[in-house]
């Protein structure tokens, strides 16, 4: 038997989420199995729980959460059972918006997953720093890098001191950019600040449009990694450079958003919506092995805000719905092998 984490109904946090025994699951064909050190929980992870904008449960037991980190202790058919031992981070375990996807995620001592979603965590990276790239990591690397290299391009990074947005900031650091990025309080400029952003502004105090054309040289920027489309539109499109490219991972605000349409067609631009759920497998490789290699040389680093046992997790889902700097992890103890 092993430790979960479970629901078995959408809802508040504390009134839904459960703690106890389930069995060990074994690896099907192509599958391995991986003891689970660290979960990671995304805000997709919490609003799938509580049931947002109507979501249904898929299954009749879930258990939670997209990205984790552990080591590989069995395979199933067809996986090279050299894997064995082997750390590594996981992602997508539940499956995208719109679909069923999995049951069971990495809020467990085990989980059995498709060997693919279980990628070699490099040495400089613990654990818990793994939970937090299946979907923050790769998610700002798709939204960079989408449309070609950023190399000597000027990159506008909205909410840079967000899970995201802090992958972002460093990424597009190392790959050649200036970058740009929105704050909401001095504790979250000097978090950006400290991922290698060039330039911060308070959204909450300052003009951002006005400071980023000044800066620009009136031209604007030629990238705008967007977390709140349906909340920023109109500053999106004014500080835009003529076809640039705006590339959203998210509109939480505003799921519905009104599109001024002319405001982004005069300046040609390009507008690409981020799903990390859906990233292309060639895609997705590329973005391995820049994790990877940031992480070889020490250029990546992964900051995590709170961690909480497995026993609490309620109160892990209500410090993601809370806000605050940083990733949340559930920290799994060691658990004894499984008898396969």
């Amino acid at each position: 038997m092993m430790q979960a984490a479970f629901y078995e109904t959408t809802g508040p946090a504390h009134e839904v989420l459960k703690h106890g025994l389930m069995e060990i699951p074994r690896p099907a064909a192509g599958e391995v199995l991986v003891r689970v050190m660290a979960s990671g929980i995304n805000p997709a992870d919490v609003k799938r729980r509580a049931g947002w904008r109507g979501m249904q449960m898929e299954h009749p037991r879930v258990i939670p959460h997209t990205d984790g980190a552990g080591a590989i202790v069995d395979v199933g058919e067809g996986v090279d059972r050299a894997r064995i031992d082997e750390r590594v981070w996981l992602w997508n375990a539940q499956g995208g918006y719109g679909e069923a996807g999995r049951a069971f995620g990495t809020a467990a001592e085990f989980i059995a997953i498709d060997a693919q979603q279980a990628v070699p965590l490099p040495d400089a990276l613990s654990f818990e720093e793994g939970a937090c790239l299946g979907v923050p990591a790769m998610t700002a690397y798709r939204a960079l890098f989408s449309d070609g290299p950023i190399d000597g391009c000027t990159v506008f990074i909205s909410g840079a001191a967000g899970a995201v947005g802090h992958f972002a900031v460093q990424m597009a650091v190392a790959a050649g950019a200036t970058v740009f990025g929105s704050v909401s309080s001095e504790a979250s400029a000097s978090h950006a600040k400290s991922a290698g952003a060039h330039h911060l502004i308070n959204r909450k105090r300052d003009d951002v449009a006005k400071w980023v054309l000044d800066l620009t040289g009136g031209q604007g920027v030629d990238r705008v990694i967007e977390v709140d489309f349906g909340d920023n539109l109109a500053l999106d499109a004014a500080i835009l450079k003529a076809n640039g490219t705006v590339a959203s991972y998210s509109s939480s605000s505003d799921p519905t958003p009104v599109l001024p349409y002319y405001a982004f067609a005069a300046k040609g631009a390009n507008l690409r919506f981020i799903q990390g759920f859906r990233i292309p497998e060639a895609a997705r490789l590329v973005g391995h092995r820049m994790i990877a290699t940031l992480a070889a040389n020490q250029r990546l680093a992964v900051a995590i805000g709170a961690r909480f046992p497995l026993s609490e997790i309620a109160k892990a889902h209500q410090r993601v719905e809370a806000g605050g700097l940083g990733n949340v992890v559930v920290q799994l103890s060691p658990a004894p092998d499984p008898i396969i």
